[in-house]
């Protein structure tokens, strides 16, 4: 449960820090990034508590994390790539500290 909740505190702090002038649709952005998830569904089983999202779903892929950074580069792009990367860096993080690896083989 903590986990989700990363998902939605982390952007939080990172609006109060840096976005505060437009911080309604600046963490509406970074806050929607959750739904790189949807993924998940066409998994089998949909959830798996012991299983490494990074690497496994098709939105989860490294070449798409490398994407997904390169996109907070782009002043347009910015809060979506940071959104994505975010989510991607607390998935990751899950991954170690649930199964000890930081993305599936």
């Amino acid at each position: 449960m903590l986990h989700i909740g990363l998902h939605f505190i982390i952007p939080a702090i990172l609006v109060a820090l840096f976005f505060r002038h437009n911080w309604k649709s600046a963490y509406l952005i970074l806050a929607a990034t959750m739904l790189v998830d949807i993924d998940h569904l066409i998994a089998q089983p949909i959830y798996d508590p012991n299983r490494c999202s990074i690497n496994f779903h098709p939105l989860h892929k490294l070449w798409l994390i490398a994407v997904y950074i390169l996109l907070c580069f782009l002043p347009k792009t910015r809060l979506l790539g940071l959104g994505l990367s975010i989510h991607m860096a607390l998935d990751s993080i899950d991954c170690q500290i649930t199964n000890g690896v930081w993305m599936q083989h």
